[in-house]
């Protein structure tokens, strides 16, 4: 962002309490939280349940901020402090707004291509192997973390400058309607869903409900320009390129999925796919080595590249085809694509393998949960070689509504049947989790269902020894993280 206090006032409908010293410094940032600022900031007082950003407004401007957002006005003491620091303090009517007002201004100033990416599970990951891949084209930009709600979106647009060649905007949903909004302002030129699972199923009733949801990016993208990038292996996508009329609409669409490797590249050719994975099997550490494979024109014009990820689990190939679709119609290399894709590191939370100092190895999958997630999680725990024992520590995953009991009554029979040693839940769902695996055929005394986190490390300290693993997931309502960080510390 590249904006002065008069040009912030005039996108967001705002009115000056305090008019800057000088009124043609940029300001080059934005954010909510105080501590944060950085010089030349704009803070952004928001009022949430717990903590008034108003109250932090003179934190933010002795920390740097030349304008602040507010949507009343400051005391005396502030409002002077802002006066001898030549800063803005401007008046909105709502500051969530204002911040959405800031974003579709400066969506106007980009000039590099912005790539919107939605998906019920894989999300964060795929957008991090597009970050990587395509700064070997150009400039990126990208969501940092998780920030991929109403505020977080946003800004993502504002971090970019003009010349950015790419803005990778991930882009979460709660329900049917939110994507639309956001993409009113983010205005992707090309879209990416990665899958339809069951994510937020509680609030949308059904996967067509979610497919519909997730579809809206696809609508937003421009006739005869957009881009839409689908996974070939998921069984509602062709429910979505109908939904959307992505051919009535001229809209391209780029297939990448995975195949078996005796499959040959002209049926693949004919089935849409343009880049897929063959060949791909876990290593001993649950990392995935393929083929990537490439058409670069007809059926005749295939390029390969051997790939081997340091991300774990079979998903992520999927994930990387997904990145790979990208890079290739940014014009890269497949080799250099691969090579990308294989320099990838996982992010905190998400199947991060860490060492403890008692021997024994943690898979800390604790950030979030869902069934398309767990499941992947626990094949790949299966997968990984462990010299002693395999320990699930598994709590509930949230927003199933109805679907909750059966999906975790599921995930219970998936763990009977791979090569777990011991099982411990924790939750009102984790409960099922317990019961359908001994229901299934897990050994009653390696399974126990516990009330706290307290309980937890009691159950481990006894149990877990040098060589063994123990992998934690459950939604992150549930705070897992904090057993990690216990194991850890």
């Amino acid at each position: 962002m590249q904006l002065n206090a008069k040009q912030i006032a005039n996108y967001t409908g705002g009115t000056f309490l305090i008019d800057p010293i000088d009124a043609g410094i940029l300001s080059t940032g934005i954010t909510w939280d105080s501590r944060d600022v950085k010089q030349n900031d704009v803070y952004l007082a928001l009022q949430g349940e717990r903590v008034d950003g108003h109250d932090f407004v003179a934190s933010a401007l002795r920390a740097g901020a030349n304008v602040a957002l507010v949507m009343m006005p400051p005391d005396a003491s502030t409002c002077l402090l802002a006066k001898e620091m030549g800063a803005a303090i401007i008046e909105v009517s709502r500051t969530e707004t204002a911040l959405r007002d800031l974003a579709r201004a400066w969506r106007g100033f980009l000039k590099g291509r912005v790539i919107g990416l939605t998906g019920s599970s894989g999300k964060t990951t795929t957008k991090n192997l597009i970050r990587d891949v395509l700064s070997c084209a150009g400039s990126v930009i990208a969501t940092k973390g998780n920030q991929n709600n109403e505020l977080g979106v946003p800004k993502t647009l504002l971090s970019a400058d003009p010349q950015t060649d790419f803005i990778v905007v991930e882009m979460g949903m709660r329900g049917l309607g939110q994507l639309d909004e956001l993409c009113e302002f983010v205005r992707p030129d090309w879209g990416l869903i990665t899958n339809v699972g069951e994510s937020h199923i509680e609030l949308l009733g059904s996967r067509e409900n979610i497919a519909k949801a997730k579809a809206e990016l696809l609508q937003a993208l421009p006739k005869g320009l957009g881009r839409a990038f689908l996974c070939a292996s998921d069984d509602y996508t062709d429910y979505v390129r109908d939904y959307t009329q992505l051919d009535d609409r001229a809209i391209s669409v780029t297939l990448f999925g995975m195949i078996d490797g005796r499959e040959s590249s002209k049926d693949q050719f004919d089935a849409g796919l343009t880049v897929w994975a063959r060949d791909a099997f876990l290593n001993e550490q649950g990392c995935p080595q393929f083929t990537l494979c490439a058409y670069e024109g007809g059926a005749d014009a295939v390029v390969e590249a051997s790939c081997s990820l340091n991300l774990r689990g079979m998903h992520n190939v999927l994930n990387a085809c997904a990145a790979a679709a990208l890079g290739m119609q940014c014009g890269l290399d497949i080799s250099v694509i691969a090579q990308a894709l294989h320099e990838a590191q996982p992010e905190a939370g998400r199947q991060e393998v860490l060492m403890a100092r008692g021997g024994f190895t943690i898979v800390n999958d604790a950030y979030n949960a869902n069934p398309d997630s767990m499941r992947a999680s626990l094949v790949m725990f299966s997968s990984m070689r462990v010299a002693g024992k395999r320990v699930a520590v598994l709590g509930d995953m949230a927003e199933l509504g109805d679907f909750g009991p059966a999906c975790h009554d599921e995930i219970g029979r998936l763990v009977a049947s791979q090569p777990i040693d011991v099982l411990i839940t924790i939750g009102e769902l984790g409960a099922r989790i317990s019961d359908s695996a001994v229901a299934e055929g897990m050994d009653e005394g390696n399974v126990m269902h516990v009330a706290t986190y307290a309980d937890i490390f009691q159950e481990l300290d006894i149990l877990l020894r040098p060589g063994d693993a123990v992998l934690v997931k459950a939604s992150n309502c549930m705070g897992l993280s904090k057993i990690v960080e216990g194991l850890l510390n």
